[in-house]
């Protein structure tokens, strides 16, 4: 009688279930971390290539309106990429747009002088590259692991 007792009570333990949610959702939860982590991070690449493509649009439709491009207008247009305005940058009421966008990132290619028409006036930003916020794969992987991102806009000079 000891005996069924004691298998029955082995048999009950085995088939129960109780606590199997607590273990399958501890295995489960690190994937997904990584995948709700990995969705910020993507959410972010893609926030700042669009946030660098509209700066380079707006570069070169300043560009595009100016009566002659030279150095003063050229910077005012890096400016322009910048921060939005042409003449002011990197002040409080101007801040940058992005933390690591620097004037020297900023490549504005001019139409060529009595070239033929219609002349196009071309900004983009080169070797920029985007910070990690979650994922630090760097430091993880010990390794160089660098997304550059380089935006361009080709716009037609309106003289």
């Amino acid at each position: 009688m000891a005996m069924n007792r004691l298998r029955d009570a082995i048999k009950n333990f085995i088939r129960r279930e109780n606590g199997t949610q607590m273990i399958e959702f501890a295995l489960i939860f690190p994937v997904l971390i990584l995948l709700f982590a990995g969705t910020v991070e993507l959410g972010r690449l893609f926030y700042t290539y669009t946030t660098l493509a509209k700066a380079t649009r707006a570069g070169a439709r300043y560009l595009s309106t100016v009566q002659t491009v030279n150095t003063t207008s050229t910077d005012a247009a890096k400016r322009v990429v910048m921060c939005g305005n042409p003449t002011i940058c990197g002040d409080a009421n101007n801040p940058v747009i992005l933390s690591n966008l620097t004037a020297n990132k900023i490549v504005v290619t001019p139409p060529v002088a009595g070239g033929p028409q219609p002349q196009y006036v071309t900004v983009s930003i080169t070797n920029y590259n985007y910070q990690f916020l979650v994922f630090n794969l760097n430091a993880m992987t010990g390794g160089n692991f660098n997304i550059s991102l380089s935006p361009s806009t080709r716009m037609r000079f309106m003289r």
